[in-house]
């Protein structure tokens, strides 16, 4: 299967440097760094050798950057997206974890699951492990009909199959930033894609380091909406 693995950046300084170099090479993947309209000059500065890039020339969103990463795996052929934080908390040699399901014909839509036994976190805040292991998880399991672990995690490898489906929309203008993912998530366990779950790490960058783009509030309604507006009917 031609895969392509994606990371996504804006202003990751070092932390950009050190999730490019954790890849291993040779690789069985392609590998491309979406740049969301970065100022640090950071990824300017590296060689590239062995890595694709595309670069906004604003930051939009992570969302809209993951729209355009979608329309490149379209327009190149692609059978599979495995998707990466920019920010170093991805451990790129579990990438095989997330790919064998798919590879094997087991699955269409991979999650990584930090709490899964094999998994892990560390240098979690307290009120993100329990936003992230207990809330979300618990009203995305509710409203698609299928108790899942891992909801947030950008970690994750499907078919890029999900992305041709008409049934799923995922250029509406109101997915341009957190809201992406839970959506391409929940549409693709409600339309009967085979889904599951594997064991990752995740772990956040020192405080001092920048471990979090994502505002309080604004944030964590951003990733919250789409289970309230699919599950109550409000979007498609």
């Amino acid at each position: 299967m031609k895969t392509l693995a994606a990371i996504f950046a804006y202003n990751e300084g070092e932390k950009i440097r050190r999730t490019i170099t954790r890849h291993p090479y040779p690789r069985d993947y392609d590998l491309l760094v979406m740049d969301d309209g970065s100022t640090d000059g950071t990824l300017e500065s590296l060689p590239k050798n062995g890595w694709l890039h595309l670069r906004n020339p604003t930051n939009q969103g992570v969302g809209a950057a993951m729209k355009r990463v979608f329309d490149y795996v379209i327009e190149n052929n692609y059978d599979v997206l495995v998707v990466q934080a920019g920010n170093d908390k991805d451990d790129p040699n579990e990438i095989p974890r997330l790919l064998d399901p798919i590879r094997s014909g087991r699955a269409d839509f991979v999650q990584g699951s930090r709490f899964l036994p094999g998994g892990g976190y560390g240098n979690t805040p307290a009120y993100r492990v329990l936003a992230t292991r207990f809330v979300h998880p618990l009203l995305f399991s509710m409203f698609v009909g299928k108790r899942v672990t891992e909801t947030t995690n950008g970690f994750r490898a499907f078919r890029t199959n999900i992305l041709r489906d008409g049934r799923i929309d995922w250029r509406q203008d109101w997915l341009d930033r957190y809201e992406l993912e839970p959506y391409l998530l929940y549409n693709s366990i409600r339309l009967g894609y085979r889904h599951c779950e594997v064991p990752v790490t995740k772990i956040y960058p020192p405080h001092q380091q920048g471990y979090t783009k994502m505002k309080p509030i604004t944030g964590w309604w951003s990733i919250l909406r789409p289970i309230f507006y699919l599950g109550l009917g409000l979007r498609k």
